[in-house]
């Protein structure tokens, strides 16, 4: 059984463990995985210790914001997973999916009055904090939220950083001592398991999403209350396919990371940020699998704490950029998000970026288009067109592109705030990994959080700019022009 570290754990209220309990509580918010997870760990170290079995629950609302097919489909595919990993480990597994709006309400509650404690998720970002900020009080027994967010516990940071250099150099001080505390990679074989059932009153009054909703039949689909114009992308959701794209990239993805993965038509990134966001994959996972393939060890990590993209992990060159993007900058935005509540508000953004912003507000633009004509993909330019179908139709969009797409946006909006406003409204609304802390890290470099300030220009001021043109120059996208680059009929 894995030990959970102290600094991973956070207590939500001041209620006491009930060693009469007569079950953990386990409630899945965020790491919705069976695997490498923190939490489940620290679920099962409780039980150990209080000799009783371990329930889990994992529901999924209909009212959070921008809730559609396509968010219900992905997360529905782990949950058809974890109900078959838990039935034959003999662990009780409750997936609710709420019918209605408000239909949930209650649930968490009554199944921890008969619980010896309830362990949970940390998530910096979106709405998890306040509904378990909300629930802690009222629900009479000890609430634990558990950190599986990165390499570097949330804890560890002393606060946000301004920069990436200044947070890879204290990466470098600290992390060392962090990579060999790993959460278990198979904790439902590894722990002792007591045979648990969901209370039938539970059952009864917030019956289990059916087998039809499970296997994303569409008229089960259909039914849930959630916006359904954002319908199922085009692949699945759940850690069997997260596995069998974290293979591939390691084998053909991984030793071209370095210098292709901004290339369209290179397929060189990762592409693992949905299953990540979803909780599916775990960042602890990937290290792990890239290290193995990298024959690394502990002992190759640098002495240097230079704050320098290269040379301090100790592998190849394309595992070292892949490491800092899945690290570094991931990372990144999670410590901000978690020390800066108001991360997605516009007044978050560093003083100098506000200041040159406003000074440039008024400036003419090239174009002026509205949320509708974003959304639908109109303007002026075909690169930022297809990226926007890319995202629009499959629920992702190629990397590089992203940031040319945010940019495009600041410079095509009547205002900074409604630029920003744009941006998470499409990118919430569409992609898989959208209201992560990753992707509000996206949304505001765009604005310059994380960046410097550049020579002066109409629009951006100061703000880092880039251009199509040079995009097309600099990037191999013929392929991904050709695919997603034609207009789709949309309709008045």
């Amino acid at each position: 059984m894995t030990l959970v570290p102290p600094a991973r754990v956070r207590a939500l209220n001041q209620a006491p463990v009930r060693p009469d309990g007569e079950y953990v509580l386990y409630w899945i918010t965020s790491a919705r995985r069976l695997e490498w997870n923190f939490a489940l760990d620290r679920a099962f170290e409780h039980a150990s210790e209080l000799r009783v079995p371990v329930v889990i629950l994992e529901a999924l609302g209909a009212a959070y914001p921008w809730a559609c097919g396509r968010f219900h489909a992905f997360a529905l595919d782990g949950m058809r997973e974890h109900r078959a990993q838990a039935e034959a480990a003999g662990v009780a597994y409750h997936p609710y999916v709420e019918p209605a709006d408000g239909a949930g309400k209650g649930l968490v509650e009554t199944l921890a009055r008969r619980a010896a404690v309830v362990v949970t998720d940390d998530f910096p970002a979106f709405f998890l904090r306040r509904i378990q900020a909300m629930l802690a009080p009222q629900l009479g027994v000890a609430l634990e939220t558990v950190d599986g967010n990165g390499l570097l516990p949330l804890a560890a940071t002393p606060g946000p950083f301004s920069a990436a250099f200044h947070f890879r150099r204290f990466l470098q001080k600290t992390l060392g001592e962090h990579l060999i505390q790993l959460p278990g990679a198979e904790p439902l074989a590894e722990a002792g398991i007591r045979e648990s059932v969901v209370p039938e009153d539970v059952a009864a009054r917030w019956p289990a999403a059916s087998e039809a909703l499970l296997a994303l039949e569409p008229s089960a689909l259909a039914a849930l209350p959630v916006d359904h114009r954002v319908g199922p992308a085009p692949f699945r959701g759940g850690r069997a396919e997260a596995r069998r794209r974290l293979e591939r990239f390691l084998d053909q993805g991984l030793p071209r990371y370095g210098e292709e993965r901004n290339h369209p038509d290179a397929h060189a990134a990762s592409g693992l940020s949905p299953w990540l966001h979803w909780g599916h994959l775990s960042v602890h996972e990937i290290f792990h699998a890239v290290a193995v393939r990298e024959g690394w060890s502990p002992a190759r990590l640098g002495t240097g704490t230079s704050g320098q993209r290269h040379g301090w992990w100790g592998v190849s060159p394309s595992a070292e950029s892949f490491l800092d993007e899945l690290v570094t900058w991931r990372e990144l935005g999670f410590g901000y998000c978690h020390h800066v509540p108001d991360h997605d508000r516009y007044d978050s953004l560093p003083r100098w970026a506000l200041e040159t912003l406003a000074h440039h507000a008024t400036d003419p633009r090239e174009a002026a288009y509205t949320l509708n004509e974003f959304d639908r993909g109109l303007t002026h330019d075909p690169i930022w067109n297809a990226a926007q179908r890319e995202l629009r139709e499959s629920g992702v969009m190629q990397n590089y592109l992203r940031m040319l797409w945010g940019k495009k946006i600041l410079e095509w909006s009547r205002h900074p705030t409604e630029a920003l406003e744009t941006m998470i409204e499409l990118n919430n609304r569409y992609a898989l990994d959208g209201s992560d802390p990753n992707s509000y890290t996206g949304i505001f470099w765009v604005l310059g959080r994380f960046d410097r300030g550049w020579p002066e220009r109409p629009v951006y001021g100061k703000i880092r700019s880039m251009s199509s043109a040079s995009t097309r120059r600099k990037l191999h996208m013929d392929a991904y022009l050709e695919r997603w680059g034609a207009q789709p009929d949309l309709g008045p």
